[in-house]
């Protein structure tokens, strides 16, 4: 597995808004829940959590969409007004976190997700292909997911407050 440097660096499809990522992910998983197929145009987003302290826009300013979650928090969707390009979300509940649409990153071969979530809601020919880490929603606790991610990527994290 190729291992990426630091800082990440992403933007929109336009170019308009580029970012940059000083410290390793929290996590990475793909999420089959019908808001992330709706805003992704496809089956599933795969959304790599990072601290909100961490993201910087270099370019550009993202809008954003407000609205409520199927679990009923406020979560806002940030994208490029003039491409439309999701970049990232963030939840009413989790302002330190900033939900960054993986595929956006200008480098992607890196990514393994470690969980598929919203199983219930998958697409019919979406297999669970990362047991045991399917969920039929959101595990309760994020704790294993962040540490089988944390065990993928040893290096990133000694010493880290990630």
């Amino acid at each position: 597995m190729t291992s990426p440097k630091l800082p990440l660096t992403g933007g929109c499809s336009c170019t308009a808004i580029r970012y940059e990522i000083q410290a390793f992910p929290l996590l990475l998983y793909a999420c089959n829940c019908t808001d992330c197929q709706t805003a992704s145009g496809s089956a599933f987003a795969l959304n790599m959590p990072v601290k909100r302290r961490h993201l910087s826009i270099l370019r550009g300013k993202p809008k954003g969409w407000h609205r409520k979650s199927a679990a009923g928090e406020q979560v806002t969707t940030w994208f490029c007004g003039d491409c439309a390009a999701p970049l990232y979300g963030e939840r009413e509940g989790r302002p330190d976190i900033a939900a960054i649409r993986a595929g956006t990153l200008d480098e992607t071969s890196w990514l393994v997700p470690v969980a598929q979530l919203f199983m219930k809601s998958a697409q019919p020919w979406i297999k669970p292909v990362l047991e045991p880490e399917c969920y039929e929603s959101t595990p309760a606790d994020f704790r294993t997911l962040i540490d089988k991610w944390r065990a993928m990527w040893p290096d990133f994290f000694r010493g880290s407050d990630a």
